[in-house]
């Protein structure tokens, strides 16, 4: 084979042809052997030359099997809803408009300087000086999952404060990565408190203590405060996940301690789902730059994201292509929070959660949080009333008002409705849609059961 391929480079063995197409080599051909050129070395090579014909006779040409779709001749329908759930909230319009920019190229000098200015927002919304701060590619699970692809190495021992399904899903993460799980566990409905949190890190020992602040299955907001202490008391890192909470509560990164912080840009921030901004503390970047064995994700290796965003002093480098068009619509989202204030969002979303728990109350509805401290305002979740297909209510606001209210999730499923109030959608007029569309479903499911019994 090496002879002919140098006799073929070499031009020494020539075929005539109907056209003059790139010859190939044909094992095994009953054709009968070519003269040998003088130069050729081998005459008995095991290979023919024989050439490419244009003719349909002589070629078999590839047809498509799977025609162009008939469902993508019609144009796209995109009906306006009013989401209500636990998320994604409506995108504010700035946002929309924003996203629909140029694109730019993921390295030009434009796109660095709006990256540079979302950095600026996220440090803002979570109150913090990190200067590894950024935005990952990804929904608010990627942010869990680069939390444990980084900060994890096997057999580390981890800590997971359970009360609904984050706790349950970071546990499955951080197992993946070959960590030691342990768990410190709530009833759904129930937040944590300080003194068994340091009881249980007496215990484990672990290297990182993993917190949800707010939990959208169960409608819990955990007090981080005075937890960040602990955790450096037991030289333990403090991760705490903010997706459903961030800008609808207080949060302080730097004062509380907290060494690892990631949200969602669907959320309380009022962008499409696809961008998931996290910082990290100086002492959870060394952890991970004097890690023992490589990051087990290159997608979610935050020291080469870290360049990219540059968070570092070296020039940006190429990572992976970021979404162009998501950062624009972060970037845009960003400007109107921080535009209108921390304290304004934070007392705006707490003024909606209690109109709404008042007009529940009217309607004879109960809260699944019976603790007012542990309540998220956020995300609600409403008991359902024995007797009510909780589907049927879900169902009839949807399809009678294209408003959008949610089931319960994990442990609170069949069992709550969940309302999110966030962003763009914590407004009173949203709070008083919502429960005049509740009311009225409501009547509409007894009255087709009461029928249903006669």
């Amino acid at each position: 084979m090496p002879a002919l391929i140098r006799c073929l480079a070499g031009r020494s063995c020539r075929v005539r042809a109907v056209s003059a197409l790139w010859p190939v080599l044909v094992k095994g051909s009953s054709t009968a052997p070519l003269s040998p050129s003088p130069r050729c070395p081998d005459p008995g090579l095991p290979y023919r030359c024989r050439a490419l014909q244009t003719s349909a006779r002589s070629t078999t040409a590839a047809t498509m099997h799977v025609p162009s779709p008939v469902s993508l001749q019609e144009p796209m329908v995109v009906p306006l809803k009013t989401l209500m759930g636990p998320g994604p909230s409506n995108a504010h319009p700035r946002v929309l408009e924003a996203q629909s920019q140029p694109l730019l190229g993921h390295l030009h000098a434009e796109f660095c300087k709006i990256m540079d200015d979302c950095k600026d927002g996220i440090r803002y919304m979570f109150q913090t000086e990190n200067r590894v701060t950024l935005a990952l590619s990804s929904t608010g699970h990627g942010g869990m999952e680069c939390v444990m692809a980084n900060l994890l190495e096997r057999d580390d021992v981890i800590l997971i404060a359970h009360n609904g399904v984050w706790g349950e899903r970071s546990s499955d993460m951080a197992r993946r990565q070959g960590a030691v799980v342990h768990q410190i566990k709530e009833p759904a409905g129930s937040g944590f408190y300080l003194q068994e949190l340091r009881a249980a890190l007496d215990v484990y020992k672990p290297k990182v203590l993993f917190v949800t602040h707010g939990e959208s299955s169960t409608g819990v907001l955990q007090n981080l405060n005075g937890i960040g202490d602990v955790c450096k008391a037991h030289d333990c890192l403090f991760v705490v996940d903010t997706v459903a909470s961030l800008g609808g509560v207080p949060f302080y990164a730097d004062q509380w301690g907290v060494d690892v912080v990631y949200t969602g840009s669907q959320k309380v921030l009022s962008a499409p789902p696809g961008t998931a901004p996290i910082s990290l503390s100086e002492n959870a970047w060394q952890k991970i730059i004097n890690r023992k064995t490589p990051i087990s994700s290159f997608y979610f290796d935050l020291t080469m994201l870290a360049n990219y965003w540059g968070c570092d002093e070296g020039p940006r480098k190429y990572h992976h292509t970021g979404p162009i068009s998501s950062i624009y619509a972060l970037r845009e989202a960003l400007a109107i929070a921080c535009t209108e204030g921390l304290e304004s969002l934070w007392e705006r979303h707490q003024r909606c959660a209690q109109r709404l728990y008042a007009g529940l109350a009217e309607m004879g509805l109960k809260l699944f949080v019976e603790n007012e401290t542990f309540r998220l305002p956020t995300v609600t979740t409403v008991k359902v009333p024995e007797g009510v297909d909780w589907k049927a209510v879900s169902a009839y606001c949807m399809t009678k008002h294209k408003l959008e209210i949610s089931g319960g999730l994990g442990p609170s499923a069949g069992l709550v409705w969940r309302i999110g109030l966030m962003g763009a959608n914590a407004t009173d007029e949203k709070v008083d849609f919502v429960l005049e569309c509740l009311r009225e479903a409501l009547a509409d499911v007894k009255k087709t059961v009461d029928s249903l019994t006669l």
